[in-house]
């Protein structure tokens, strides 16, 4: 865990996070039935290169990974909520797409992640997007001095669970800084009041991940990374890098 100190290193973390904000715009602007997921990951590694930055994706291999992570943004559809890989499946109109990227410049690293429709939007996935939305604001809101970790899990959680959906505990946020996974593990559900205290100058990557159908249990896919609900609902995933401030949370991951 990086606690930052200087406005300057928060604007090193900024720059970062602006890279991550170009590629997720890049790849939404990009993503339209017809198009495949190999070719958004291009997409994404050419802002990279022309911003001279390098992805904390590409090679990583945590202890639940059998192989090293093989592309820089996951993309996640309809029923996958987390780290699918971009494969040449091809978009269909009203696939839900989650895609999470990260950047590391100059040493300092950025994470964020979208979710939307392409092309025709069922309802209930704009409300499961809007949703997700939702939670996430609510748990910025809660990242303040003073307060607790499980302040912004217990703030995710209320919305989750407010509208019927499923929470999953064990993959969440997380602190972020010279790299992208750092101590303390966020997760979306937790007791106000409870964990570390929160102080200026810590960094955490919130994250909240939504499961339609109300379950909370989910599947990994025989590659070893893409995660799905466990009863086929679908899934949604949205996530800013976000500072503690004296003066109130900062978003790190816009352009």
């Amino acid at each position: 865990m990086v606690e930052i100190k200087t406005a300057g290193e928060i604007g090193a973390m900024r720059a970062a996070g602006r890279v991550v904000a170009q590629i997720l715009a890049a790849v939404h602007d990009q993503a339209r039935a017809g198009v495949r997921l190999s070719e958004l990951d291009e997409t994404a590694r050419a802002v990279l290169a022309k911003e001279g930055a390098t992805s904390p994706f590409l090679g990583y291999q945590p202890r639940f990974a059998p192989i090293p992570f093989p592309a820089v943004i996951c993309t996640s559809v309809n029923d996958a909520a987390l780290h699918g890989i971009p494969t040449g499946y091809q978009l269909a109109d009203g696939d839900l797409l989650s895609v999470d990227c990260g950047a590391v410049l100059d040493g300092w690293a950025g994470d964020a992640a979208i979710s939307f429709t392409v092309g025709t939007p069922e309802p209930a996935d704009t409300r499961l997007i809007e949703i997700t939305g939702e939670a996430l604001r609510a748990g910025i809101a809660a990242a303040r001095p003073g307060g607790r970790l499980g302040d912004i899990s217990a703030a995710i959680g209320r919305v989750g669970r407010a509208a019927g959906y499923g929470i999953c505990t064990d993959f969440g946020g997380h602190g972020i800084g010279h790299t992208m996974h750092e101590d303390p593990h966020v997760p979306n559900e937790g007791k106000a009041g409870r964990g570390p205290k929160l102080v200026p100058g810590l960094v955490l990557a919130i994250e909240p991940w939504f499961l339609a159908g109300g379950k909370d249990s989910y599947e990994i896919d025989d590659d070893g990374w893409t995660i799905r609900s466990g009863d086929g609902s679908r899934a949604a995933h949205i996530e800013h890098t976000v500072a503690i401030t004296a003066g109130g949370p900062q978003l790190l991951t816009v352009r």
